[in-house]
């Protein structure tokens, strides 16, 4: 998911919700494990997330597919057919008038020729990452793993099983393996591929989505394939007589842009198609995570009977103990406790009672060569403050790694990445397996709350956030102090959050210049804990410390029932 072109995120319902495939939302799973119905309650009532989930806190995701070929940015499938976007203007430069170029063109030329699975995959590991997500299909309706559907990259492009060879190498190397699920919108996203041209010389012009047929492709790189199949459908095209880019704009911006978790009207076979396919991803795959870019989940009761099949399914396939996560967007307070929310490219602004994620980027979504160029990479910081923020709050954060069509990551994002491996090899153990302490911390900084509310770091050595772990609390600080004295304004004498007796700080961490156990000098102040850091422990990036002592936990946030 992006926020749209002018910042705009719509979210209706439709009349004529459609339970697709509903009766077999159980099938095929051991009565033993039948515990889940497709309905909010039943959801709500039997699940809680797993412990894995909860200790594992970073995760690094491959959110690509056929639109990192034009390196042109997010949602190329879509705005290369609405006149007047980057997207547009470049598609024509490159391949053409997208009423004889089209979308189906670009994807036949993602081939993933250097793609190094191996390779991405030990780089991911060994910069903390304790699950990896691969992306199953995106909103242009491309599937990457081996599916019903005949546009997957099996039949063509890479003609390679994406999904089940990352799942191979992640699994392989202790990695929890999870698949992200975008189709659901592709019904409304998709619908700029039947409009038209509202000036210059192609001006009436219908793209290429309105007339192609199976029969255009003959001796195409796409032969055989229905490209009806691949574009969903005339279900809301652009009406004749519209005559300005603006009205063109309006137009998108109250149909097809609007962020629409209804089911297409009359279109019942584009739900049975989805049902199938993410059935066959759940089955064939066994992930351990399932993303979903929905605001609750997919397509009214279709959404409810996947969550359903894949919680009993991922029952019996764990010995009867549930060990599936589930994540939508938005997801309302009394709907929490069914899933995990996700908040892409935000935070939340206070400890969530239930685990949660965040997931954001390095640059965009799919590869853009110019924010590459202009160096518009979030830092190694800036991930590391943003993942010290959201475990404080009781979150994850998964992060994804831009990469190109042809299967690499470009040398400044692996130096980003190598960059977020020394920091968590050295103190990763301040980060997994910890819990929410009373407050998740202090400092003049804070994140946003909400969607698409991320920032650069702006933290410094005042900026600290709490967890516990065991008994101890870890004092994770964003910045290092000038003087070398960190001061935790909460652990001041006599205050009533920073209560218990400390007995000892030290700096944490296993790895190599990590924490080797020596305590640290520290005094507690009126104003302040003061602890001396010696220079050896110096990172500008921040260090954490631990503080034992007794009764310092008592009193944190307790887990959800």
């Amino acid at each position: 998911m992006k926020i749209n072109r002018r910042g705009m995120l719509g979210a209706v319902g439709l009349a004529g919700a459609t339970s697709a495939l509903g009766a077999a939302a159980a099938g095929a799973v051991p009565n033993a494990a039948r515990r889940f119905t497709p309905d909010w309650s039943s959801l709500a009532a039997g699940y809680r997330a797993p412990d894995w989930f909860r200790d594992a806190k970073f995760g690094l995701w491959a959110h690509w597919g056929p639109q990192c070929v034009p390196e042109e940015g997010d949602w190329y499938a879509r705005d290369m057919y609405i006149q007047g976007t980057r997207a547009y203007t470049a598609h024509v430069r490159k391949y053409g008038h997208p009423s004889k170029v089209g979308f189906l063109d670009v994807a036949c030329q993602w081939k993933a020729e250097r793609w190094d699975p191996e390779r991405l995959i030990d780089l991911y590991t060994r910069a903390g990452a304790k699950y990896f997500v691969a992306l199953a299909n995106h909103h242009d309706n491309v599937d990457t793993f081996a599916s019903s559907h005949p546009w997957n990259t099996t039949r063509f492009g890479p003609k390679r099983d994406i999904v089940g060879t990352w799942a191979k190498l992640a699994r392989a190397r202790g990695l929890r393996f999870g698949v992200s699920n975008h189709g659901a919108h592709s019904w409304h996203w998709y619908q700029p591929a039947y409009g038209y041209d509202l000036e210059g010389p192609m001006r009436g012009q219908r793209y290429d989505a309105w007339w192609r047929t199976r029969a255009d492709g003959r001796g195409t790189a796409w032969e055989g394939l229905d490209p009806q199949q691949l574009y969903p459908g005339r279900i809301m095209p652009m009406p004749d007589g519209i005559t300005t880019i603006a009205e063109a704009n309006a137009f998108h911006d109250r149909n097809d842009g609007l962020w629409n978790e209804g089911v297409p009207p009359g279109h019942g076979a584009f739900v049975e198609s989805w049902t199938r396919r993410c059935r066959e991803l759940i089955d064939n795959y066994h992930p351990d995570l399932l993303y979903f870019d929905n605001f609750d989940l997919p397509l009214q009761q279709a959404g409810l009977d996947i969550a359903a099949h894949y919680y009993n399914a991922n029952q019996a396939w764990n010995g009867g103990q549930l060990e599936g996560v589930i994540t939508s967007k938005t997801t309302p307070p009394h709907r929490r406790m069914a899933l995990v929310d996700d908040v892409e490219r935000g935070g939340k602004p206070y400890i969530e009672t239930y685990p949660w994620q965040t997931d954001t980027c390095l640059g965009n979504w799919h590869y853009d060569r110019a924010l590459y160029e202009r160096d518009g990479y979030k830092s190694a910081a800036t991930v590391i403050h943003t993942l010290c923020d959201v475990v404080s709050k009781n979150g994850n954060l998964l992060l994804n790694v831009p990469m190109r069509g042809d299967g690499t990551i470009d040398e400044k994002a692996e130096r980003i990445v190598e960059e977020i491996a020394a920091w968590m090899n050295r103190y990763g153990t301040a980060i997994y397996a910890t819990r929410p302490w009373r407050l998740h911390g202090e400092g003049e900084h804070q994140s946003g709350g909400g969607m698409f509310q991320e920032r650069a770091s702006v933290y410094d050595a005042r900026d600290i956030r709490y967890v516990r772990k065991g008994e101890d609390v870890h004092a994770l600080l964003l910045g290092w102090p000038e003087d070398g004295v960190a001061r935790l304004t909460l652990w001041a004498k006599d205050h009533p959050v920073g209560r218990g007796e400390i007995r000892r700080v030290t700096v944490a961490g296993a790895g190599a210049g990590a924490g080797d156990g020596t305590p640290l000098d520290f005094r507690r102040t009126d104003k302040a804990l003061e602890v001396t850091l010696p220079p050896r422990h110096r990172n500008a990036i921040g260090v954490p410390l631990i503080l034992s002592g007794r009764g310092l936990v008592e009193g944190s946030v307790p887990d959800p029932a």
